[in-house]
Formats: structure tokens, C-alpha cells, sequence
């Protein structure tokens, strides 16, 4: 069992090659009891982006806060808080702030897309 607040979550910038101005706390993973899925919330500042990548998991997403775009397999998605997405494995996808304020999301992954 467990019960926190994301305040006290340890935020971590994303070094991957192509990201910009991308953090990410995780939620709710394996210090937190639960084996197989972790649950990240992942913040892009104004004028940031995730690179465009594909992997062979899934993701769920569900939009916080702010408006962004999602790139997914050849289209975009305008989204904003209280939008739902899920990804396939092995599509290639984006996340972009298109707005002014930070865009945040929640991410859930199988434990194995958690690096």
C-alpha cells in the first residue's frame, strides 16, 4: 500500500538526445509496491518537447495541465488538460508544449519502459 503527494516526488530532467525542457517525477512504480507499471508525470516547460521515438511498450496518458501536441504515427494531436491517449508499442511518437504555461501529463507505462 501506499499513500504521498506528488510535491514530495523527486523531479528529474530527461537527458534523452533530442528532449528539451522535459522532467519527470515518478509517481507510483516499485518503491511504491506496484511490480508491473509505473506511473510517471512528466512536465515540459514553454517551448519543449520530447524526441520522437517508438519503443516496443505501450503508454496510457492522461493530460494535467497546460496544452500540448501529440505526434503519433504520422499525425498531430492538439490536447489539453482532461485529455485521454494511448500509444501502441512500436509507434513512433512526440510530446510538445504548445502553449504558454507548462504542459503536464501522466504516463503509465509497463514496468520495463520505466529508464
Amino acid at each position: 500500500m501506499f499513500v504521498g503527494h506528488l510535491k514530495d516526488k523527486e523531479e528529474v530532467a530527461m537527458n534523452m538526445k533530442e528532449a528539451e525542457k522535459v522532467f519527470k517525477k515518478v509517481a507510483i512504480g516499485k518503491n511504491e509496491g506496484w511490480d508491473d507499471y509505473v506511473m510517471r508525470v512528466f512536465r515540459i516547460e514553454k517551448g519543449g518537447k520530447t524526441p520522437r521515438h517508438s519503443h516496443d511498450w505501450p503508454h496510457i496518458n492522461y493530460v494535467i495541465g497546460g496544452q500540448g501536441i501529440l505526434y503519433m504515427d504520422g499525425k498531430e494531436y492538439n490536447v489539453e488538460k482532461g485529455s485521454i491517449a494511448f500509444v501502441p508499442n512500436n509507434i513512433e511518437h512526440q510530446f510538445l508544449n504548445a502553449g504558454e504555461e507548462d504542459f503536464e501529463f501522466i504516463c503509465i507505462v509497463p514496468s520495463k519502459g520505466e529508464y
